[in-house]
């Protein structure tokens, strides 16, 4: 689908509103257990979601003023951040998280449409328009609000975000390496006309994998394979695994 930068506000909007509902139910002593990261506790990834509002309200501060405002300083200090905020109550996470949240979407708010146009870089490098800016926010809450391991799933999330987060990721896939892994074709059972192909190392003959959208948008997010089944040449077979996506 050709998502728009109202798209994204809204999810990004929604993807806070999960987030914030679902933080706002944890105990004190919740915080401190694991997320559904390997390594990292719920502490870790709310601090890794306040830092990266305020990363990317840098961008729309670069977006306004012209002037180069990186999302970090430095891959070092992003993760000492996050290490730092993993040490702090749960209750000052959630005003960190509520702060920087509140800040980003009224930064937004301020950008006229020479701002949205103005090209920033992504901690990743990439130049992409500030317009982009909401899209990445919206991925890392609406995915994150399920990492946090309370329950929420990629079935409580807007079927049209998951087919844009689909989309996103089969494309961001297509500049990963794929040599020792099948060609893969995801099939969601319940978005008529919609499949993302993931060429490999036999194209010939693919691996299909069917299953609810929810479902196949987690496995592209590398979020398990459950509710999935996959076949190859008219017989079932094990889901492949993929690489890493981001």
């Amino acid at each position: 689908m050709a998502r728009t930068l109202a798209d994204a506000r809204r999810w990004a909007e929604h993807g806070t509103g999960v987030c914030r509902d679902t933080l706002g139910s944890l105990a004190e002593a919740d915080f401190a257990a694991p997320s559904l990261l390997p390594g990292w506790t719920r502490k870790h990834l709310v601090a890794h979601l306040a830092a990266n509002a305020d990363a990317v309200g840098n961008l729309a501060t670069w977006a306004a003023t012209g002037i180069p405002t990186p999302m970090y300083s430095s891959p070092e200090q992003r993760a000492a951040d996050i290490e730092a905020g993993s040490r702090l109550a749960g209750s000052a996470l959630l005003e960190w998280f509520e702060r920087s949240a509140g800040d980003l979407h009224r930064a937004w708010d301020a950008l006229d449409e020479s701002a949205w146009a103005a090209s920033v870089v992504t901690a990743q490098g990439r130049t992409v328009p500030a317009s982009e800016s909401p899209w990445m926010r919206a991925r890392e809450v609406m995915v994150h609000a399920i990492d946090l391991g309370t329950g929420v799933t990629f079935a409580d999330l807007p079927a049209d975000f998951l087919t844009a987060l689909g989309d996103d990721i089969t494309a961001k896939r297509s500049g990963v390496s794929m040599a020792d892994h099948p060609d893969v074709l995801v099939r969601p059972t319940d978005a008529e006309g919609l499949a993302w192909d993931l060429p490999g190392a036999d194209p010939g003959s693919p691996v299909t994998v069917t299953g609810p959208l929810a479902a196949c948008t987690a496995y592209l997010a590398g979020r398990g394979v459950e509710g999935l089944t996959a076949t190859r040449d008219g017989e079932a077979t094990p889901i492949p695994s993929l690489p890493a996506w981001l």
